[in-house]
């Protein structure tokens, strides 16, 4: 889409035909086209948090399959149904969306679609802001929170810098150094590569 999210698709195996969303994007129409090409189900939906680019995407999602189950953190649940705090309205269209069905309140195991994750709440860009990790894949899923080299941006309403750079350190830095990392925009990294690399870690 135009803030060019990343989307993630998963299935907890190879020939698994449910799958889980990790943040649909801002336009989900690739999105919604892959799966139908490769015959996926999608049977649950989480969010990294509740910003415009990240759940814009879910109105047409819902559309396609009405009975997928929707996650997010409590703390950002509201951003479904409000323009201001979503930020949807600073482009001059409001964007709201139905509720979540799930809400995320604590840390902790969680499945979704036959795949377990850890959640971690990693606040700071929002104050709700969760990330997603598999012991077993060696991977976590980390939203706007961390990016190759960079942090989110904390300067939007409920941002905290403080609070963002402690989450990271305390929740993220210390997975294994091995750990893929998967963010919101822009490419993979590793836990390890952060640690050493980014200005704001460093």
């Amino acid at each position: 889409g135009d803030y060019q999210t990343n989307s993630y698709c998963l299935t907890a195996d190879a020939s698994a035909t449910d799958c889980l969303i990790i943040d649909t994007g801002l336009q989900s129409e690739p999105l919604i086209e892959y799966l139908k090409k490769n015959n996926l189900n999608p049977v649950a939906a989480v969010f990294t948090h509740g910003h415009i680019d990240h759940i814009d995407g879910l109105a047409l999602l819902r559309k396609n399959w009405p009975d997928i189950k929707v996650a997010i953190h409590k703390a950002d649940a509201a951003m479904f149904e409000d323009g201001k705090l979503n930020l949807s309205a600073l482009s001059g269209v409001p964007f709201k969306t139905s509720p979540a069905d799930i809400i995320i309140d604590a840390e902790g195991p969680q499945t979704f679609a036959g795949v377990e994750f850890q959640i971690l709440h990693t606040p700071g860009h929002t104050p709700g802001g969760v990330s997603l990790y598999s012991k077993s894949e060696g991977v976590v899923f980390v939203g706007d929170a961390l990016f190759a080299g960079s942090v989110g941006r904390t300067d939007f309403p409920g941002g905290d810098f403080n609070q963002l750079i402690t989450a990271i350190k305390t929740k993220l830095l210390t997975l294994p150094d091995e750990t893929r990392v998967y963010s919101g925009h822009g490419p993979a990294t590793t836990i390890a590569n952060e640690k050493r690399t980014n200005p704001f870690l460093t």
